[in-house]
C-alpha cells in the first residue's frame, strides 16, 4: 500500500538485485522526505538528548553505506567515529542531502557491478547480498527515527 502519491512502495520483481535496490531507495526517501524542509536549526535539533538529529541521520547512514560498500568491497580504509550522529553546527542539511543523494548513487552503482554473492574484503564470510538486507535494515530503522524527530519537531507524519 502506498504511503504517499509521490512515494509508493517497491513492486515485487524477479531480479533480486533490483528488488532490494528498489526497497533501500524507498526507504532512502523516507529519510529525506524527513529531513527535506526543515531549517538548519532543526536539522540539528535532538529531542531532550535523545535519539538522533535530522542532519545526524543523514550523516550516520552516508557513513553506514560508505563503510560496507567502499570499505567492504573496494577495501577503501573506513572507520567508524560517534561524532557522525551528532555534526556541528559547521555542517548543514543541504549538504548532508547531497552526500547521501551522492553516496546512494555510488553505492547503487556498485551494486550493479558486483556479484550477489560476491564477498565482503573485510568479512570473508559476509556477502554482498548480506550487506544490501543489512544496509535495509539499518534505513529503516533510521527512517523511524527521522519520523519520530521530524514529528517532534513540526508534527508533520506520513510522507
Amino acid at each position: 500500500m502506498p504511503d504517499s502519491p509521490e512515494r509508493s512502495v517497491p513492486a515485487d520483481q524477479e531480479d533480486l538485485r533490483e528488488l532490494l535496490l528498489s526497497w533501500l531507495g524507498f526507504l532512502r526517501g523516507a529519510v529525506v522526505a524527513k529531513a527535506s524542509g526543515l531549517s538548519e536549526q532543526a536539522a540539528h535539533w535532538r529531542p531532550h538528548g535523545r535519539l538522533i538529529t535530522p542532519i545526524g541521520i543523514l550523516n550516520h547512514l552516508t557513513r553506514v553505506e560508505w563503510r560496507w560498500m567502499d570499505g567492504g568491497f573496494l577495501n577503501a580504509a573506513v572507520e567508524r567515529d560517534e561524532a557522525e550522529f551528532n555534526p556541528g553546527p559547521a555542517h548543514h542539511l543541504a549538504d548532508a542531502l547531497d552526500a547521501y543523494a551522492a553516496r546512494a548513487a555510488a553505492t547503487d552503482a556498485l551494486v550493479r557491478r558486483l556479484d550477489l554473492m560476491t564477498p565482503c574484503a573485510l568479512w570473508p564470510n559476509t556477502t554482498l547480498r548480506w550487506v544490501l538486507v543489512h544496509l535495509i535494515n539499518e534505513t529503516a530503522r533510521h527512517a523511524g527515527h527521522a519520523d519520530a524527530v521530524r514529528e517532534l519537531i513540526d508534527g508533520t507524519v506520513g510522507q
